[in-house]
């Protein structure tokens, strides 16, 4: 990271604020001290990867809850485990999503547009331009800010912390690079009446929805690792393909979630909606894990018999409807 130009004006007053965000590590908050700016779009990308945790695991057993403490996610972050895994990446990948696009539209004093080279398969007549997003700074600033609490950490070799703390920085780095990898060249056409004689192009983020859905993949697929003396990650079982720096690892078993437990922060699926015909983790008998299940009724509204008025509006009537709906005992 280069340093900003002029670091004193970021400093002073910074120490307030800086100090009492809940949770920062003391790298952290010395790149806040130096970022302040940068800290509203850190909080913005973070509650992006929240929204996606919780999108992608809606129909599991553990759906992504949050508490009301610095963990976000509670004493689940405690083990190591693929759930734990998915959280860092989608984290770490919501940072790089909303500092390249605050670059882009001129919210931070130390970057701009992207300054991508212009790709080879470019067609010649096309113009490489506009403001595209600048994910080159958003991943090394999210490499710098988010990799700050694990690289501050000092474990023995060899240790458990350490393999922790190694697992952590892979999934980082997963979730970084899901971002940086889907980003791809967005067009434009100009000419008269659309007629599309000219096109400019530039670099845009994909759309969050398909990262979580690419990290969703990493989880279902991710390899489980174990710490070696020398201090290095090294997978269970060998005859698995290692792990690539694009893959989730995880170093400790998942609990099933099924029923509250304080040691392991779940919070059980009791009153979970369940799916009863559904032989996924979101049917009633995987989601309630064999302890059944209580049936209600419930009036949904809806928008219906929609028609377009001329012009330009859209008309609906409500519809009720009395569904069927399940729940965990």
């Amino acid at each position: 990271m280069n340093p900003v130009q002029r670091p004193e004006m970021f400093i002073i007053g910074a120490q307030p604020v800086c100090s009492q965000l809940p949770g920062l590590s003391p790298g952290q908050r010395k790149l806040c001290q130096l970022y302040q700016e940068h800290m509203v779009y850190i909080a913005e990308g973070a509650k992006t990867g929240i929204r996606e945790c919780q999108h992608q695991f809606r129909q599991r057993r553990w759906n992504c809850s949050t508490v009301n403490n610095t963990s976000v996610f509670g004493r689940v972050m405690q083990i190591g485990s693929r759930e734990t895994a998915f959280t860092y990446a989608v984290s770490a990948a919501g940072v790089v999503n909303a500092i390249s696009r605050a670059c882009r539209e001129g919210e931070l004093s130390t970057c701009g547009c992207s300054r991508t080279a212009r790709p080879k398969d470019l067609p010649r007549d096309w113009l490489w331009g506009g403001c595209g997003d600048n994910v080159e700074y958003g991943y090394r600033f999210a490499k710098e800010f988010v990799d700050a609490r694990e690289r501050e950490k000092n474990y023995a070799k060899g240790s458990e912390e350490q393999g922790r703390v190694l697992m952590n920085l892979q999934n980082n780095e997963a979730g970084r690079r899901a971002v940086y990898k889907m980003a791809d060249v967005a067009c434009k056409c100009h000419g008269v009446s659309g007629s599309c004689s000219l096109k400019t192009c530039w670099l845009q983020l994909a759309e969050f929805r398909k990262v979580g859905d690419q990290l969703k993949e990493k989880y279902d697929s991710a390899a489980a690792m174990r710490i070696t003396r020398k201090g290095k990650l090294e997978l269970v079982n060998s005859r698995f393909n290692p792990p690539t720096p694009e893959d989730l690892v995880y170093v400790d078993p998942s609990p099933d979630y099924c029923l509250h437990n304080e040691t392991t922060g779940s919070l059980g699926t009791q009153g979970r909606l369940c799916n009863k015909t559904s032989e996924g983790m979101d049917g009633c008998e995987l989601m309630c894990c064999g302890r059944g299940y209580d049936q209600f009724k419930s009036v949904q509204v809806e928008r219906c018999h929609c028609r377009f008025h001329w012009c330009c509006f859209v008309k609906c009537r409500k519809c009720t409807e009395i569904v069927d709906q399940y729940i965990c005992k």
